[in-house]
């Protein structure tokens, strides 16, 4: 009687030890396949987020007074690629990257959006920022950084770009309009740009409650053919004071294939950046792209590894230094490339919810991405209306970590309710960040309890306070 043995492990088995995670090469290409579908929607949402805002000289990403959408699509498609395959190669994870959500809004509004500053300062900070999380990383002062913010702080700030999120995509679609007797009102809820826009969003909620992989995706795409058939019959047009019913940006076609745009990579100018934003406040924006980038990171990659079951006893996952490191050079890339801060995304356990288990994952989803470099036309088929649905889910789920707060406790209750009330209301994430962070000072002191304030809560709570009272103290010494 003879026996058989198992055949060795291939190279890219070993290399990757897929078999020795309990995986195949061929669940690890659907894997990766399957984090690409739930995670492209960014593709189209990225742009219509940082390229339908112009920049404190009037000036849209890409320059022109006219949006560009394509050529940020094609940008963000090769960044995250990129940076996707450098995750599987250097850190084995199963997590893919892209230009973070909330990210991009800091940049897009709070940054870009300063009075004289251009997009190529505001990618600055982005550029500033990643290059100092590296260096945080590599000394290992990025856990100091991270115990330094209470949690509960950290919680707020999420559910408050969350929250800030789901206002940009109501208001970008029509449903809420300032004025009509109040700040906000409902819009003309009798139009049919609204039709589209209601429609994607009660199909974004019943295919997420009903855990349908790639649910933003495929509402934005019904949606914006809901769109393109209504325009092409009914010739609705793009919305203006002459035609207050019609699509926010109106849908057109140019095509499916062209040859990407990436002329976007190195519009960079970090003199200007120190020059038209000012050293403090630059800092302070620095210090706020900061903790909406890394802190989602950490929770994401433990999120991750706990789903793939490759936590240490400590709750570690495998290679955390390399994870972060590539997570680190994602906000390098991506302020670099023009695209945003490039970040670890939570829809990659859709992938390990399919059996992805390494790195691999990461290279086919990020492979995925480059093919898409070759789709932007499509991007322009795209309205608001049909991808701003995909924007209040994301603030919906985001908004659900405020169930990590204890309302309870004054301590943190107050602050974190300021962080997140005051980002929608005053428009501003920074903003919103700063005075949470002053309440919490605040409330710190009023309980006497000094010694629970980390030094470096001073520093950020004294420079938030200079940066809310520049105006004053400019007008005072006569500036």
């Amino acid at each position: 009687m003879t026996t058989t043995s198992a055949a060795p492990p291939s190279v890219i088995d070993r290399f990757f030890k897929i078999s020795e995670r309990g995986s195949t090469i061929g669940t690890e290409i659907r894997g990766g396949l399957v984090t690409f579908f739930a995670m492209s929607y960014i593709i189209v949402l990225n742009p219509l987020i940082i390229g339908t805002s112009p920049d404190g000289t009037g000036q849209f990403l890409g320059g022109g007074t006219d949006p560009n959408l394509g050529m940020i699509a094609s940008v963000t498609a090769l960044i995250a690629g990129v940076m996707s395959i450098l995750m599987g190669l250097v850190a084995n994870f199963p997590m893919a990257m892209a230009a973070g959500l909330g990210v991009n809004a800091i940049v897009a509004f709070s940054i870009a959006a300063l009075p004289d500053v251009t997009w190529a300062d505001a990618m600055a900070v982005i550029l500033i920022e990643g290059v100092l999380i590296l260096i945080l990383v590599l000394t290992g002062f990025r856990t100091a950084v991270f115990r330094a913010v209470p949690a509960p702080l950290k919680i707020a700030i999420g559910a408050g770009i969350g929250l800030f999120i789901t206002l940009i995509g109501l208001t970008n679609a029509g449903f809420v309009v300032g004025g009509g007797g109040t700040i906000l009102s409902m819009g003309n809820l009798g139009t049919w740009p609204i039709l589209v826009f209601v429609v994607g969003l009660v199909l974004a909620i019943v295919l997420h409650v009903r855990k349908v992989r790639g649910a933003i995706l495929i509402s934005i795409l019904v949606a914006t053919v809901l769109a393109v058939i209504l325009e092409n019959t009914l010739h609705i047009g793009a919305r203006g004071d002459d035609n207050p019913d019609g699509f926010n940006t109106a849908p057109t076609f140019d095509g499916i294939v062209a040859i990407p745009d990436f002329s976007l990579i190195g519009n960079v100018d970090i003199v200007g950046a120190f020059m038209h934003i000012g050293p403090i406040a630059l800092i302070l924006l620095v210090f706020t792209v900061m903790l909406a980038d890394f802190f989602d990171t950490m929770g994401t990659m433990v999120a991750i590894g706990g789903e793939a079951k490759l936590l240490d006893a400590e709750g570690n996952p495998p290679k955390s230094m390399q994870i972060l490191v590539v997570d680190s050079l994602g906000a390098v890339a991506g302020g670099f490339g023009s695209t945003s801060s490039n970040t670890a995304f939570v829809e990659s356990t859709a992938g390990v919810a399919e059996g992805a288990r390494t790195g691999l994952a990461s290279i086919v989803t990020g492979l995925a991405f480059l093919l898409a470099t070759l789709l932007s036309p499509l991007v322009a088929l795209v309205p608001y209306e049909a991808a701003a649905p995909a924007l209040v889910l994301v603030g919906f789920l985001m908004m659900t970590q405020v169930a990590g707060i204890d309302w309870k406790n004054l301590d943190v209750a107050i602050p974190a309710f300021f962080t997140v009330a005051f980002m929608p209301f005053t428009y501003s994430i920074a903003d919103g960040i700063g005075v949470g962070f002053i309440a919490f000072i605040i409330v710190k002191l009023a309980r006497g309890r000094v010694r629970d304030i980390h030094p470096l809560m001073w520093v950020v709570g004294a420079l938030f306070v200079i940066y809310f009272t520049l105006d004053p103290i400019r007008a005072l010494l006569g500036v």
